[in-house]
């Protein structure tokens, strides 16, 4: 009867000092790069990771949303104004980031911009309004990992790119569920 109580404890043991063997001690020289920050879980990722003590470099589509950030962060946490479908936007961020992080390279980077309107009915829409997802949610993304992929390479860093169970499953028309399937491609090809 005690044995099988102290195998599932011996068990529990184990698990939980596997468990506290993988959190990473000093965070503090770690950077992360997040894209779309303004709203949602750009923003909460990038105020959590702040309050971890990692240094986050959380990339705003508006003025708004990055003072607005600011306020509710502390001075680890920096913003700049990043248009994922530019790619001189993209480019003078990759730089600014660079900038900052200087030889320890990026840690993190994650591709976490998306929009999901234009959307509905494939007849309803226009290849321009498939066009304005799909520029947003897969060839931004694609643009900031090339963009930044020598600063990962650096720190030896992971990339994470958002995607959603619409990459797996269509449950719409329009541009959403086709970049999603997209990144989920991406993301393999980078493995």
């Amino acid at each position: 009867m005690w044995l099988p109580l102290l195998v599932v404890l011996g068990l529990i043991f184990l698990y939980r000092w596997h468990r506290q063997s993988q959190i990473l001690e000093d965070l503090s020289d770690k950077y992360v790069f997040i894209t779309g920050c303004d709203t949602g879980f750009g923003n909460l990722l990038a105020k959590q990771l702040d309050s971890q003590g990692i240094n986050v470099l959380a990339a705003c589509l508006t003025e708004k949303g990055a003072q607005n950030l600011e306020k509710e962060a502390s001075s680890r946490l920096q913003t700049v104004i990043l248009d994922v479908t530019d790619s001189q936007s993209v480019n003078s961020a990759a730089k600014w980031a660079s900038t900052i992080i200087k030889e320890k390279g990026l840690w993190g980077l994650v591709n976490n911009a998306g929009i999901g309107i234009p959307g509905g009915p494939n007849e309803w829409l226009s290849k321009d309004d498939f066009l304005k997802v799909i520029n947003v949610n897969l060839l931004g993304a694609v643009d900031v990992t090339l963009h930044f992929l020598p600063l990962i390479r650096k720190a030896r860093g992971r990339i994470v790119n958002v995607s959603s169970v619409a990459g797996r499953i269509s449950i719409c028309g329009g541009g959403y569920c086709i970049s999603k399937y997209g990144i989920e491609c991406f993301s393999d090809s980078l493995r």
